[in-house]
Protein backbone atom coordinates (compact mmCIF):
# COMPACT_ATOMS: atom_id res chain seq x y z
CA UNK A 1 0.00 0.00 0.00
CA UNK A 2 1.29 3.54 -0.68
CA UNK A 3 -0.04 6.47 0.88
CA UNK A 4 0.89 9.02 -1.64
CA UNK A 5 -1.08 7.95 -4.40
CA UNK A 6 -4.01 10.16 -2.58
CA UNK A 7 -1.87 12.94 -2.21
CA UNK A 8 -0.44 12.80 -5.33
CA UNK A 9 -4.54 13.07 -6.18
CA UNK A 10 -4.99 16.08 -5.03
CA UNK A 11 -2.05 17.79 -4.78
CA UNK A 12 -2.37 17.39 -9.01
CA UNK A 13 -5.87 19.40 -8.56
CA UNK A 14 -4.63 21.73 -6.00
CA UNK A 15 -1.39 22.50 -7.96
CA UNK A 16 -3.40 23.44 -10.80
CA UNK A 17 -3.85 26.72 -9.16
CA UNK A 18 -7.40 26.35 -9.12
CA UNK A 19 -9.10 28.53 -6.66
CA UNK A 20 -12.27 30.44 -5.48
CA UNK A 21 -11.52 32.56 -8.11
CA UNK A 22 -10.68 29.58 -10.60
CA UNK A 23 -14.62 27.52 -9.85
CA UNK A 24 -13.05 24.75 -7.24
CA UNK A 25 -12.56 22.41 -9.20
CA UNK A 26 -10.09 20.62 -6.66
CA UNK A 27 -12.33 18.08 -4.90
CA UNK A 28 -15.55 19.45 -5.51
CA UNK A 29 -18.90 19.06 -7.77
CA UNK A 30 -20.51 22.42 -9.10
CA UNK A 31 -22.19 22.50 -12.58
CA UNK A 32 -21.92 25.64 -14.23
CA UNK A 33 -25.36 24.87 -15.88
CA UNK A 34 -28.59 22.73 -14.73
CA UNK A 35 -28.26 19.32 -14.51
CA UNK A 36 -29.57 17.65 -17.72
CA UNK A 37 -32.29 15.26 -17.69
CA UNK A 38 -31.86 11.73 -17.99
CA UNK A 39 -31.69 11.17 -22.14
CA UNK A 40 -34.37 8.93 -23.53
CA UNK A 41 -34.60 5.64 -23.23
CA UNK A 42 -34.52 5.38 -27.71
CA UNK A 43 -31.45 7.90 -27.34
CA UNK A 44 -30.08 5.22 -25.55
CA UNK A 45 -31.05 2.61 -28.19
CA UNK A 46 -30.14 4.63 -30.80
CA UNK A 47 -26.91 5.19 -29.61
CA UNK A 48 -25.86 2.02 -28.66
CA UNK A 49 -27.70 -0.34 -31.14
CA UNK A 50 -24.55 -0.05 -33.78
CA UNK A 51 -22.41 -0.63 -31.27
CA UNK A 52 -19.60 -3.78 -30.70
CA UNK A 53 -17.04 -5.07 -28.85
CA UNK A 54 -13.61 -4.30 -30.73
CA UNK A 55 -11.08 -5.33 -27.96
CA UNK A 56 -9.48 -2.08 -27.48
CA UNK A 57 -9.82 0.47 -24.79
CA UNK A 58 -7.97 3.60 -24.40
CA UNK A 59 -8.52 4.89 -20.60
CA UNK A 60 -7.35 8.57 -19.57
CA UNK A 61 -6.77 8.89 -16.05
CA UNK A 62 -5.14 11.06 -12.96
CA UNK A 63 -1.61 10.36 -12.04
CA UNK A 64 -0.72 7.35 -9.41
CA UNK A 65 -4.97 6.70 -9.21
CA UNK A 66 -5.02 2.85 -10.11
CA UNK A 67 -3.10 -0.51 -8.78
CA UNK A 68 0.17 -0.65 -10.12
CA UNK A 69 2.80 -3.05 -9.45
CA UNK A 70 6.40 -1.89 -10.93
CA UNK A 71 5.22 -1.52 -14.60
CA UNK A 72 2.13 -3.28 -14.33
CA UNK A 73 -1.26 -2.40 -13.55
CA UNK A 74 -2.86 -5.69 -12.15
CA UNK A 75 -6.70 -5.20 -11.82
CA UNK A 76 -5.89 -4.06 -15.80
CA UNK A 77 -4.19 -7.09 -16.52
CA UNK A 78 -7.46 -8.77 -15.11
CA UNK A 79 -9.44 -7.27 -17.48
CA UNK A 80 -7.40 -8.51 -20.34
CA UNK A 81 -7.63 -11.89 -19.25
CA UNK A 82 -11.35 -11.80 -18.77
CA UNK A 83 -12.78 -10.11 -21.60
CA UNK A 84 -9.89 -9.93 -24.51
CA UNK A 85 -9.76 -6.29 -24.29
CA UNK A 86 -6.03 -4.45 -24.29
CA UNK A 87 -6.39 -1.20 -22.71
CA UNK A 88 -3.73 1.58 -23.55
CA UNK A 89 -3.84 3.27 -20.19
CA UNK A 90 -2.58 6.95 -20.28
CA UNK A 91 -2.32 9.32 -17.19
CA UNK A 92 -3.08 12.03 -18.98
CA UNK A 93 -5.41 14.29 -16.71
CA UNK A 94 -3.43 16.21 -14.73
CA UNK A 95 -6.24 18.71 -14.13
CA UNK A 96 -9.86 19.45 -15.45
CA UNK A 97 -9.83 22.79 -16.95
CA UNK A 98 -6.47 21.97 -19.40
CA UNK A 99 -8.02 18.47 -20.11
CA UNK A 100 -11.11 20.10 -21.08
CA UNK A 101 -9.90 22.46 -23.19
CA UNK A 102 -7.74 20.23 -25.48
CA UNK A 103 -10.73 17.93 -25.90
CA UNK A 104 -13.65 20.21 -26.27
CA UNK A 105 -13.01 21.76 -29.69
CA UNK A 106 -12.87 18.11 -30.82
CA UNK A 107 -15.91 16.78 -29.00
CA UNK A 108 -17.66 19.76 -30.33
CA UNK A 109 -16.90 19.10 -34.00
CA UNK A 110 -17.79 15.57 -33.60
CA UNK A 111 -14.40 13.72 -33.78
CA UNK A 112 -12.31 11.36 -31.71
CA UNK A 113 -10.14 12.77 -28.64
CA UNK A 114 -8.04 9.51 -28.85
CA UNK A 115 -9.96 8.25 -25.18
CA UNK A 116 -12.85 5.96 -25.21
CA UNK A 117 -12.84 6.56 -20.95
CA UNK A 118 -12.01 9.12 -19.34
CA UNK A 119 -12.37 10.18 -15.26
CA UNK A 120 -13.40 13.47 -14.64
CA UNK A 121 -14.83 15.26 -11.31
CA UNK A 122 -18.02 16.55 -10.81
CA UNK A 123 -17.93 20.40 -11.40
CA UNK A 124 -17.95 22.80 -14.05
CA UNK A 125 -16.82 21.43 -16.69
CA UNK A 126 -17.98 17.61 -16.31
CA UNK A 127 -21.38 19.83 -16.23
CA UNK A 128 -20.65 21.29 -19.39
CA UNK A 129 -19.78 18.23 -21.05
CA UNK A 130 -23.31 16.62 -20.35
CA UNK A 131 -25.16 19.89 -21.61
CA UNK A 132 -23.44 20.07 -24.33
CA UNK A 133 -24.05 16.06 -24.91
CA UNK A 134 -20.64 15.31 -25.49
CA UNK A 135 -20.87 12.06 -23.18
CA UNK A 136 -22.31 8.95 -23.95
CA UNK A 137 -25.74 7.49 -22.58
CA UNK A 138 -25.04 5.19 -20.20
CA UNK A 139 -27.01 1.53 -21.32
CA UNK A 140 -27.62 0.56 -17.72
CA UNK A 141 -28.60 -2.66 -18.95
CA UNK A 142 -25.10 -3.60 -19.54
CA UNK A 143 -23.89 -2.53 -15.88
CA UNK A 144 -25.61 -5.17 -13.60
CA UNK A 145 -22.64 -4.91 -11.36
CA UNK A 146 -23.34 -1.65 -10.72
CA UNK A 147 -26.46 -2.22 -10.12
CA UNK A 148 -25.90 -4.86 -7.46
CA UNK A 149 -22.79 -3.32 -5.88
CA UNK A 150 -22.64 0.04 -5.85
CA UNK A 151 -23.53 2.36 -2.94
CA UNK A 152 -27.15 4.04 -2.90
CA UNK A 153 -25.26 7.22 -2.37
CA UNK A 154 -23.61 7.47 -5.51
CA UNK A 155 -26.85 6.63 -7.39
CA UNK A 156 -29.11 9.22 -9.49
CA UNK A 157 -26.75 12.36 -8.25
CA UNK A 158 -28.57 15.66 -8.71
CA UNK A 159 -25.74 16.97 -11.53
CA UNK A 160 -26.35 13.51 -13.07
CA UNK A 161 -29.69 12.31 -12.45
CA UNK A 162 -29.65 8.35 -12.84
CA UNK A 163 -26.46 8.45 -13.61
CA UNK A 164 -27.24 8.52 -17.43
CA UNK A 165 -23.67 9.86 -18.12
CA UNK A 166 -21.12 9.08 -15.74
CA UNK A 167 -20.49 5.98 -12.98
CA UNK A 168 -17.91 6.93 -9.43
CA UNK A 169 -14.19 5.94 -10.03
CA UNK A 170 -13.81 7.04 -6.39
CA UNK A 171 -15.46 9.19 -4.07
CA UNK A 172 -14.01 12.02 -1.35
CA UNK A 173 -15.89 13.58 1.64
CA UNK A 174 -15.17 16.90 3.15
CA UNK A 175 -15.90 17.21 6.72
CA UNK A 176 -14.23 18.47 10.20
CA UNK A 177 -10.64 17.51 11.17
CA UNK A 178 -9.36 18.49 14.76
CA UNK A 179 -6.01 18.09 16.41
CA UNK A 180 -7.26 15.90 20.20
CA UNK A 181 -3.57 17.91 21.32
CA UNK A 182 -5.78 21.18 21.52
CA UNK A 183 -9.88 20.22 20.99
CA UNK A 184 -11.68 17.31 22.68
CA UNK A 185 -14.01 16.63 20.42
CA UNK A 186 -15.86 17.49 17.92
CA UNK A 187 -19.73 16.56 16.81
CA UNK A 188 -21.08 20.01 15.11
CA UNK A 189 -20.30 22.32 12.58
CA UNK A 190 -20.66 25.04 14.97
CA UNK A 191 -17.53 24.11 16.07
CA UNK A 192 -16.21 26.45 13.77
CA UNK A 193 -17.54 29.25 14.89
CA UNK A 194 -16.71 28.36 18.26
CA UNK A 195 -15.15 31.86 20.31
CA UNK A 196 -12.71 29.71 21.91
CA UNK A 197 -11.24 28.65 18.92
CA UNK A 198 -10.61 31.55 17.98
CA UNK A 199 -7.63 32.36 15.33
CA UNK A 200 -7.08 28.46 15.11
CA UNK A 201 -10.58 27.72 13.01
CA UNK A 202 -9.05 26.91 9.41
CA UNK A 203 -11.87 27.07 6.15
CA UNK A 204 -11.74 25.96 2.60
CA UNK A 205 -10.74 29.02 0.15
CA UNK A 206 -13.26 27.35 -2.48
CA UNK A 207 -16.47 29.02 -2.75
CA UNK A 208 -18.47 26.08 -3.11
CA UNK A 209 -17.22 24.28 -0.33
CA UNK A 210 -17.45 27.15 2.46
CA UNK A 211 -21.33 27.68 0.64
CA UNK A 212 -22.06 24.30 2.10
CA UNK A 213 -20.70 24.49 5.38
CA UNK A 214 -22.29 28.16 5.62
CA UNK A 215 -25.39 26.66 4.59
CA UNK A 216 -25.12 23.40 6.71
CA UNK A 217 -24.62 25.89 9.54
CA UNK A 218 -27.91 27.24 8.85
CA UNK A 219 -29.45 24.01 8.74
CA UNK A 220 -29.85 24.35 5.07
CA UNK A 221 -29.77 21.23 2.44
CA UNK A 222 -27.83 22.69 -0.33
CA UNK A 223 -29.63 20.59 -2.70
CA UNK A 224 -32.54 22.26 -1.94
CA UNK A 225 -31.12 25.88 -1.08
CA UNK A 226 -32.37 29.30 -2.78
CA UNK A 227 -30.10 33.02 -3.40
CA UNK A 228 -32.04 33.83 0.15
CA UNK A 229 -30.29 30.72 1.52
CA UNK A 230 -26.87 31.59 0.41
CA UNK A 231 -27.41 34.77 1.55
CA UNK A 232 -27.92 33.89 4.88
CA UNK A 233 -24.85 31.47 4.83
CA UNK A 234 -22.93 34.43 3.34
CA UNK A 235 -23.68 36.40 6.35
CA UNK A 236 -22.68 33.61 8.42
CA UNK A 237 -19.45 33.18 7.08
CA UNK A 238 -18.49 36.81 6.80
CA UNK A 239 -19.52 36.98 10.76
CA UNK A 240 -16.97 34.06 11.84
CA UNK A 241 -14.18 36.00 9.36
CA UNK A 242 -14.80 39.66 11.17
CA UNK A 243 -14.88 37.94 14.37
CA UNK A 244 -11.34 37.09 13.72
CA UNK A 245 -12.06 33.00 14.35
CA UNK A 246 -10.71 32.25 10.68
CA UNK A 247 -6.58 32.09 10.61
CA UNK A 248 -6.72 31.41 7.15
CA UNK A 249 -8.96 30.19 3.92
CA UNK A 250 -6.41 27.39 2.62
CA UNK A 251 -6.23 25.28 0.28
CA UNK A 252 -3.95 22.10 0.32
CA UNK A 253 -1.92 23.41 3.30
CA UNK A 254 -4.06 23.09 6.08
CA UNK A 255 -2.94 19.66 6.29
CA UNK A 256 0.36 20.61 7.62
CA UNK A 257 -1.13 23.74 9.69
CA UNK A 258 -3.22 21.20 11.55
CA UNK A 259 -0.33 18.93 12.42
CA UNK A 260 1.58 21.42 13.54
CA UNK A 261 -0.99 23.23 15.16
CA UNK A 262 -1.23 26.34 13.74
CA UNK A 263 -4.71 25.62 13.40
CA UNK A 264 -6.47 23.53 16.06
CA UNK A 265 -9.85 22.85 13.92
CA UNK A 266 -10.59 22.99 9.76
CA UNK A 267 -12.92 22.30 7.26
CA UNK A 268 -11.11 18.83 5.54
CA UNK A 269 -10.59 16.25 2.82
CA UNK A 270 -11.12 12.93 4.14
CA UNK A 271 -8.58 11.40 1.49
CA UNK A 272 -6.07 13.91 3.18
CA UNK A 273 -6.73 12.99 6.43
CA UNK A 274 -6.70 9.52 6.34
CA UNK A 275 -2.97 9.87 4.31
CA UNK A 276 -1.85 11.96 7.61
CA UNK A 277 -3.11 9.41 10.17
CA UNK A 278 -1.74 6.07 8.01
CA UNK A 279 1.72 7.88 8.78
CA UNK A 280 1.63 8.09 12.45
CA UNK A 281 -0.58 11.70 12.57
CA UNK A 282 -2.65 12.19 15.66
CA UNK A 283 -5.74 13.60 13.69
CA UNK A 284 -9.69 13.10 13.67
CA UNK A 285 -11.86 13.54 10.62
CA UNK A 286 -15.94 13.95 11.22
CA UNK A 287 -18.69 14.47 9.18
CA UNK A 288 -20.40 16.96 11.28
CA UNK A 289 -24.05 16.21 12.45
CA UNK A 290 -25.69 18.79 10.16
CA UNK A 291 -24.33 17.33 7.31
CA UNK A 292 -20.81 17.36 5.54
CA UNK A 293 -19.93 17.15 1.49
CA UNK A 294 -19.91 14.10 -1.23
CA UNK A 295 -17.83 14.44 -4.50
CA UNK A 296 -16.72 12.06 -7.14
CA UNK A 297 -14.26 11.11 -9.55
CA UNK A 298 -16.40 9.90 -12.44
CA UNK A 299 -15.59 7.35 -15.08
CA UNK A 300 -17.20 8.61 -18.51
CA UNK A 301 -17.57 7.89 -22.43
CA UNK A 302 -16.97 10.53 -24.75
CA UNK A 303 -20.16 10.63 -27.36
CA UNK A 304 -16.96 10.24 -30.08
CA UNK A 305 -14.77 7.07 -28.54
CA UNK A 306 -14.05 4.27 -31.19
CA UNK A 307 -14.63 1.69 -28.56
CA UNK A 308 -17.73 2.48 -26.27
CA UNK A 309 -18.65 -1.25 -25.67
CA UNK A 310 -15.32 -2.25 -24.51
CA UNK A 311 -15.21 1.13 -22.16
CA UNK A 312 -18.71 0.16 -20.89
CA UNK A 313 -17.54 -3.34 -19.97
CA UNK A 314 -14.39 -2.03 -17.97
CA UNK A 315 -17.06 0.51 -16.17
CA UNK A 316 -19.19 -2.10 -15.01
CA UNK A 317 -16.10 -4.42 -14.76
CA UNK A 318 -14.37 -2.68 -11.92
CA UNK A 319 -17.51 -2.52 -9.78
CA UNK A 320 -17.00 -6.60 -8.89
CA UNK A 321 -15.87 -6.82 -5.36
CA UNK A 322 -12.57 -8.87 -6.15
CA UNK A 323 -11.19 -5.83 -8.48
CA UNK A 324 -12.93 -2.64 -6.66
CA UNK A 325 -11.14 -4.09 -3.56
CA UNK A 326 -7.77 -3.68 -5.71
CA UNK A 327 -8.52 -0.26 -6.51
CA UNK A 328 -9.31 0.39 -2.99
CA UNK A 329 -6.43 -0.69 -1.42
CA UNK A 330 -4.23 0.68 -3.77
CA UNK A 331 -6.13 4.27 -3.84
CA UNK A 332 -7.21 5.06 -0.73
CA UNK A 333 -10.26 6.96 -0.92
CA UNK A 334 -13.53 6.44 -0.42
CA UNK A 335 -14.66 3.00 -2.68
CA UNK A 336 -18.05 3.21 -4.34
CA UNK A 337 -18.50 -0.31 -3.15
CA UNK A 338 -18.74 -0.83 0.35
CA UNK A 339 -18.95 -4.47 0.58
CA UNK A 340 -15.19 -4.65 0.26
CA UNK A 341 -14.64 -3.53 3.61
CA UNK A 342 -14.73 -7.48 4.23
CA UNK A 343 -12.90 -8.46 1.31
CA UNK A 344 -9.94 -5.79 2.31
CA UNK A 345 -10.13 -7.54 5.78
CA UNK A 346 -10.05 -11.24 4.29
CA UNK A 347 -6.71 -9.64 2.89
CA UNK A 348 -5.52 -8.57 5.93
CA UNK A 349 -5.88 -11.51 7.10
CA UNK A 350 -3.23 -13.40 5.11
CA UNK A 351 -1.06 -10.22 5.78
CA UNK A 352 1.81 -10.19 8.28
CA UNK A 353 2.86 -7.18 10.02
CA UNK A 354 3.07 -3.88 8.70
CA UNK A 355 1.55 -5.11 5.56
CA UNK A 356 -1.37 -6.53 8.01
CA UNK A 357 -1.96 -3.15 10.12
CA UNK A 358 -2.05 -1.39 6.90
CA UNK A 359 -4.72 -3.43 5.52
CA UNK A 360 -6.72 -3.00 8.69
CA UNK A 361 -6.41 0.48 9.33
CA UNK A 362 -7.58 0.92 5.33
CA UNK A 363 -11.00 -1.58 6.44
CA UNK A 364 -11.55 0.31 10.19
CA UNK A 365 -11.19 3.66 8.72
CA UNK A 366 -14.65 5.72 8.37
CA UNK A 367 -12.60 7.87 6.17
CA UNK A 368 -12.88 4.93 3.42
CA UNK A 369 -15.66 3.02 4.91
CA UNK A 370 -18.43 5.86 6.60
CA UNK A 371 -20.96 4.76 8.97
CA UNK A 372 -24.49 4.67 7.46
CA UNK A 373 -25.34 7.70 9.67
CA UNK A 374 -22.64 9.39 8.19
CA UNK A 375 -23.99 8.81 4.30
CA UNK A 376 -27.01 10.03 5.22
CA UNK A 377 -25.72 13.37 5.82
CA UNK A 378 -23.75 14.00 2.98
CA UNK A 379 -24.82 16.69 0.65
CA UNK A 380 -23.60 17.25 -3.05
CA UNK A 381 -22.84 20.82 -4.20
CA UNK A 382 -25.40 23.62 -5.28
CA UNK A 383 -26.50 22.60 -8.56
CA UNK A 384 -26.10 26.37 -10.28
CA UNK A 385 -26.92 27.37 -13.92
CA UNK A 386 -24.72 30.18 -15.49
CA UNK A 387 -27.18 32.84 -14.29
CA UNK A 388 -27.06 31.82 -10.58
CA UNK A 389 -23.30 31.08 -10.87
CA UNK A 390 -22.81 34.47 -11.09
CA UNK A 391 -24.85 35.46 -8.64
CA UNK A 392 -23.44 32.77 -5.94
CA UNK A 393 -19.91 34.03 -6.54
CA UNK A 394 -20.87 37.56 -6.14
CA UNK A 395 -21.72 35.89 -2.40
CA UNK A 396 -18.83 34.39 -1.54
CA UNK A 397 -16.05 34.53 -3.04
CA UNK A 398 -15.63 38.08 -1.40
CA UNK A 399 -15.54 36.09 1.91
CA UNK A 400 -12.32 34.60 1.36
CA UNK A 401 -10.33 37.06 -0.49
CA UNK A 402 -11.88 39.86 2.21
Amino acid sequence: MTQSRSVTRRDALRLAGLSAAGLALAGCGIQGKKAAAPPQKDAVTDFWAAKQKNGTLRFANWPLYIDKDGKKYPSLEMFTADTGIQVAYQEAIQEVPSFFGKIQPLLAAGQDIGYDLMVLTNGVHLGRAIQLGYLAPLDHAKLPNFTANAAQKVKNPPWDPDNAHTIPWMVGLTGIAYNPKYVDEVKSVQDLWNPKYKGKVGMLSDNEEIANFGLFAQGIDPDKSTEADWRKAGEKLKAQRDAGLVRKYYENDYVDALARGDVWITMAWSGDIFQQVAEGKDLKFVVPQEGGTIWTDNMCIPKTAQNPVDALTYMDYVYQPKIATMLVEAINYVTPVPVTKDLVLADAAKKTGDDKAALEQLANSPMIYPAEVDMARLRSYVTLDAAKEKVFESIFQPITQG
